[in-house]
Parts: structure tokens; C-alpha cells; sequence
């Protein structure tokens, strides 16, 4: 059981992050907004959480809008804050950027609010994963017993402030998880399974040893040299895209949230060209580069687990 003090450092941490966000809110109300792009994603219900995507198609916000929907995007910590028919459990991204002029002085206030907002931000995400010592399904109940109601994706995700960047585009990334595992990993993994001795709805205990069991044999059948990998598909997300022209040179982050670009225009900076994101459609993308697929076998479906051939 963690330990009282890490209990205080963990409510303490959300409210100073609940109230470094309202800040956040107030600051970037007082700076002149010089253009602002976001992108409103479909809301996913309860219980579709796990429904293949597609397509998306997506809504654009510019100017005041934008900033408006930014800065409750950024301050939304709590299940309380949206509606009760929006899932929990998957996650709400709001891609865009806003661009601020700011003075020397607003630039180090506001970068130094970010910074400390990470921070916050990396702080209550390592207190839940590791210090607590908790397994990942207990962790769950454990949040919310002293802080009900805690997103806690929307809690960990940092805000990116690129610096100086000439474009900001936007696109969409398809990711595959892909882990390398040894035979004796993948066993060692099945049986911490096993001798945990849970029911996995909708199967009996019983019933769910006896699918472990199987899943042991079918490893233990394959040569102690076989190449095991997991290959999970991950939902496709929205992408930024930003160009630097001096170095000439393309970074691209992963954009649930609005990237912040602060210009001081007075040193001659230019504000960023903003480019738009588009509609997803499975069907109709276009590979740069698509390596050919390496033959694979597929040995637990549940796992993703796939044997080189």
C-alpha cells in the first residue's frame, strides 16, 4: 500500500497542476493572439473505445475559436468537465497550434508557466507509475479513491512549444507497437498470467487457466531459438509537422493538444504558416516509403504475438 506521504505529494501535485493550468488560461488571455488553427475530433462514446477507425473527419476552429477551444482542452482534468456519454477511456485530442506576439518579458513569464506545467505533468505521471509500486490495474482504483474523477491522459500529456518554427503542418501517423521477445520472455510472461489465478470475462477461472495452459504449449512447442515479436496496431493519431529553414530540418511530434508558438516580433521574429489537417481515410493513403512486410506467424491473437517465419 503506498505510503501516506506519497499520497499528499500526489493530491498535491494535481492541484498545483489544476491551478498552474488556470494560470495558463489567464495568460494566454492577456497575449495578442497572431493566428490559431485547432482541429475538433469526433467525440468516441462509451463502449466503442475498441471500434476500428476508417476514417475521421474533422473540424476546423481559427482565431478566437481556437484559442477558446485550446485553453479548455489544455484545463479539462476531470470526467466531470465533458459529457457523460464521452468514453473515459479513450483519448481526447485536440491537434492544432496557436501563435502569441509576445515581449521579451512575456516570453520568459509564459515559457517558465510551460516548463513548470511539464514538470507537474512528468512528476504526477511517475508518482502514479512507478512510485505508487501499484500494478497497472490497481492503479486505477487507487487514483480515484483520493482524486475522483482524474483523466489521467489528459493530466500526463505535455504541451509542446517549438521554437521559431517557419511551418507547422499537420497529418495523420499509423504506428505499430512492435517489442522483440525470447521464448523463455514470452513464457515467463504467460505464466506470471496463469499463476495469478484471475477470471478474464467472459471465461470461468477455470476456463481462463485452461486458455493460458494452451498458450504455454503452443510457445513451448516452438524452437528455443524462434524470434517472437508483439505487433499491436495503434489507432492512427493527428501529427505536427514543424520546419525550421535555417537548419533545414523537419520535427514531427505527436499532436493531441495544441503546440504553443510564442513570437516576439519585436526582435524580428515571423509568426509560423499554419497548415490544415485533413480528413482521414483509410482508404485513400499515401506511403512515402512502405518497406515490404516481414513473413510473420501468428501465435497468440490476443497478444499480438507473432513467431518470424
Amino acid at each position: 500500500m503506498p505510503r501516506y506521504d506519497l499520497i499528499e505529494r500526489l493530491t498535491s501535485t494535481c492541484r498545483e497542476l489544476e491551478q498552474q493550468l488556470i494560470v495558463l488560461r489567464e495568460q494566454l488571455g492577456q497575449l495578442r493572439l497572431l493566428s490559431g488553427r485547432v482541429f475538433t475530433l469526433p467525440t468516441i462514446e462509451k463502449s466503442k473505445e475498441h471500434d476500428p477507425l476508417s476514417s475521421i473527419e474533422v473540424v476546423q476552429r481559427v482565431g478566437h475559436e481556437a484559442h477558446q477551444a485550446a485553453v479548455a482542452h489544455f484545463t479539462r482534468l476531470f470526467i466531470q468537465q465533458q459529457s457523460e456519454k464521452t468514453s473515459t477511456k479513450a483519448a481526447i485530442r485536440l491537434p492544432g497550434a496557436l501563435c502569441y506576439s509576445v515581449t521579451e518579458y512575456q516570453y520568459q513569464q509564459t515559457s517558465t508557466l510551460l516548463e513548470r506545467i511539464n514538470q507537474l505533468k512528468l512528476t504526477l505521471e511517475h508518482i502514479i507509475s512507478v512510485e505508487s509500486e501499484l500494478p497497472s490495474a490497481q492503479r486505477f482504483e487507487w487514483v480515484h479513491r483520493h482524486i475522483p474523477g482524474l483523466l489521467t491522459l489528459n493530466a500526463y500529456r505535455a504541451i509542446t512549444q517549438p521554437e521559431t518554427p517557419d511551418t507547422v503542418r499537420f497529418g495523420w501517423a499509423n504506428k505499430q507497437i512492435v517489442k522483440n521477445l525470447s521464448r523463455q520472455q514470452v513464457l515467463d510472461m504467460l505464466e506470471k498470467s496463469l499463476n495469478a489465478g484471475r477470471a478474464v470475462p467472459p471465461w470461468t477461472k477455470e476456463q481462463w487457466a485452461g486458455r493460458v495452459e494452451q498458450e504455454i504449449n503452443d510457445v513451448q512447442s516452438l524452437p528455443e531459438s524462434a524470434r517472437l515479436k508483439i505487433k499491436r496496431p495503434v489507432k492512427v493519431q493527428p501529427v505536427a509537422r514543424v520546419w525550421y529553414q535555417a537548419q533545414q530540418k523537419q520535427v514531427q511530434y505527436a499532436c493531441p493538444s495544441p503546440l504553443i508558438v510564442l513570437c516576439r516580433q519585436e526582435t524580428g521574429e515571423t509568426p509560423p504558416e499554419l497548415g490544415e489537417l485533413l480528413n482521414y481515410d483509410a482508404d485513400n493513403i499515401r506511403h512515402r516509403y512502405k518497406p515490404e512486410a516481414q513473413p510473420l506467424r501468428l501465435i497468440i491473437p490476443r497478444l499480438h504475438l507473432y513467431c518470424e517465419t
